[in-house]
C-alpha cells in the first residue's frame, strides 16, 4: 500500500485538525492528529490495519491502551495474529493484570501505537512485555510526530517505524 494511500484515508476522516492544541506529553502543537477519528472510522481502521499486517514479520502483537486497541484489533483480525494489550499500569482489581492476553516467555512482540510524539507511552509498554519475557525489538505507529519518538525507543534498543510521518502527512 503507498504512503499516499493512508495520508487519504486520515484525511478523509479528518484525523488532522489545526489549531492551537495541548498534547499529552504537556507540548503544545499548531495541529492535532485525532486518532479517535481514524480510529472509529471503518474505512481507515481497515486501510491501518492492512499496513501494519505487512509489517508485524510473524510477531505476536501487543497493544497499548486505550488508543491502540482498535488497531492491535483490525490487525489481529487481518492477520489471523494474536495480541495482548498493555495497560497504562497494573489493574487494581480482578486479576491485577498490566498485560491482558496470553503471553509466552521469550515470545517475539511487535507494539502498535497509535501516535508516537516522545515514545515515552510506547516505551512504557515495551518495558512491561520485557518484564513479563517477552522480546521487543520494534514499535509501530501510524504516525510519527517526529518529535524525539524515534530517539527516546532507539536508547532502549527498539526501532521506531511509522505508517506516516508527520511531515509527509502535513505536507499534503
Amino acid at each position: 500500500m503507498a504512503n499516499q494511500d493512508l495520508i487519504d484515508a486520515l484525511q478523509r476522516a479528518d484525523a488532522v485538525e489545526f489549531g492551537e492544541f495541548e498534547l499529552s506529553h504537556g507540548g503544545t502543537s499548531d495541529y492535532y492528529v485525532d486518532k479517535y477519528r481514524f480510529e472509529t472510522d471503518p474505512g481507515c481502521l481497515s486501510t491501518i490495519a492492512a499496513a501494519f499486517a505487512g509489517r508485524i514479520d510473524g510477531a505476536k502483537l501487543a497493544g497499548v491502551a486505550l488508543g491502540a486497541v482498535p488497531l492491535v484489533a483490525a490487525t489481529s483480525v487481518e492477520t489471523g495474529t494474536p495480541y495482548v494489550i498493555v495497560r497504562k499500569e497494573q489493574k487494581e482489581y480482578g486479576t491485577g493484570n498490566r498485560i491482558e492476553g496470553d503471553l509466552a516467555d521469550g515470545e517475539r512482540v511487535v507494539v502498535l501505537e497509535d501516535i508516537a510524539t516522545t515514545g515515552e507511552s510506547a516505551l512504557s509498554a515495551v518495558r512491561a512485555l520485557r518484564e513479563a519475557g517477552a522480546i521487543v525489538d520494534r514499535v509501530l505507529v501510524v504516525v510519527d510526530r517526529e518529535e524525539g519518538a524515534r530517539e527516546t525507543l532507539a536508547a532502549a534498543d527498539v526501532e521506531l517505524a511509522s505508517l506516516v510521518t508527520a511531515s509527509a502527512l502535513l505536507d499534503d
